[in-house]
């Protein structure tokens, strides 16, 4: 069983240190992968600080599931894949692959429960009592879920498409943004900023909600056609009832009847945020009489990830990136908790070394 250096963290209230990590022998489905890049998410520094009451932290913990890097072995059955190609990782590692969700490529909803995060899940293969994630040098997949990354992206602004890109992808496709539909996104962080770039590709009219002016010169750079300060009440009232769709990418509990109100008639406003307190219950009305609603999205699938990766090679996009040394994976948190980085940070995992 071979051991890789990692950055771990030892219990909810410790620095990330180097530690050295198990992974498991090469079995004929899977890839090895040498990890070139790994960005940084938010739900990282709540799993390593335990800070999620429905998905506590068994330590030690090994974050990181916006993985890119390239493959350095495969098994015996593995068809998809051959060593040297750039390859991609993200939140799940496998699944049931039996029930109706996974057989639609659902995997991130698999009915039986049995989605295996890439970290912090129990590890089906015995090898830890938990799954590490990428925060590492090497990690070995099944080859159903390794993603291929389309040789024109750049390797280290693709990792966070593994997360916030696809975040945002998904439910962006399954309610039907393009050309006819006004979308909204409320905030331009990590999530907001492939929300903006991708509605804008897509062809939607794209708006921006932010609480701050200093973000309005940004989202239109990255494709907002409209920027609304959301605490300004006018300039919401003047988007009253207008929205086919809202994605609201806030992690913190915040009143949503602010933005139900601008939904027009089987408007949907949908939450990609994972706050660690609920939000105050939207007024019930608000709901009924235009017949809205409110929605949840996870991830997306394996197959869907990759339709986003080609999606971005076709239409250049990536993530705006901070790219950082492992050591300064610390004072990357503590900047995170401060939304100090435009917009994702990622890890060169060569300087584990």
């Amino acid at each position: 069983m071979p051991q890789v250096l990692a950055l771990a963290a030892p219990n909810a209230t410790a620095p990330l240190a180097r530690a050295f990590i198990p992974r498991r022998d090469l079995k004929p489905d899977d890839v090895e992968i040498d990890i070139l890049y790994c960005g940084i998410c938010h739900s990282d520094l709540h799993t390593a600080r335990n800070e999620w009451a429905v998905w506590p932290t068994t330590y030690p913990c090994v974050p990181g599931h916006e993985i890119v890097g390239r493959v350095s072995r495969v098994g015996s059955a593995v068809n998809s894949h051959k060593v040297g190609d750039p390859v991609a990782v993200g939140c799940m590692v496998d699944s049931c692959q039996t029930c109706e969700s996974c057989r639609m490529g659902l995997e991130q909803y698999c009915d039986n429960g049995q989605t295996i995060f890439t970290y912090n899940s129990p590890d089906p293969h015995g090898t830890a009592p938990t799954t590490y994630g990428g925060y590492s040098q090497a990690i070995t997949v099944h080859q159903k879920f390794v993603l291929r990354v389309p040789p024109n992206l750049d390797l280290a602004a693709t990792a966070p498409l593994l997360c916030a890109g696809i975040t945002l992808y998904s439910p962006l496709r399954h309610w039907n943004a393009g050309p006819g539909k006004k979308v909204g996104i409320v905030g331009l962080g990590g999530l907001g900023h492939m929300g903006v770039k991708f509605s804008a590709a897509m062809g939607a009219h794209t708006v921006l909600f932010t609480t701050s002016e200093n973000k309005i010169a940004d989202a239109k750079r990255l494709g907002a056609d409209q920027v609304v300060l959301s605490k300004n009440r006018a300039q919401m009232l003047a988007h009253n009832r207008s929205f086919d769709l809202i994605i609201d990418t806030v992690s913190a509990a915040h009143n949503l009847d602010n933005y139900l109100s601008l939904l027009r008639r089987d408007g949907t406003l949908v939450l990609v945020g994972a706050p660690d307190t609920p939000h105050p219950s939207p007024t019930v009305f608000n709901l009924l009489i235009p017949r809205r609603s409110i929605a949840g999205s996870g991830i997306g699938g394996i197959a869907e990830t990759q339709q986003m990766l080609d999606f971005c090679a076709r239409k250049n996009i990536v993530s705006d990136i901070e790219l950082i040394r492992t050591d300064q994976i610390n004072e990357a948190y503590d900047r995170l908790v401060k939304a100090d980085v435009k917009y994702r940070f990622v890890m060169d995992m060569k300087t584990l070394n």
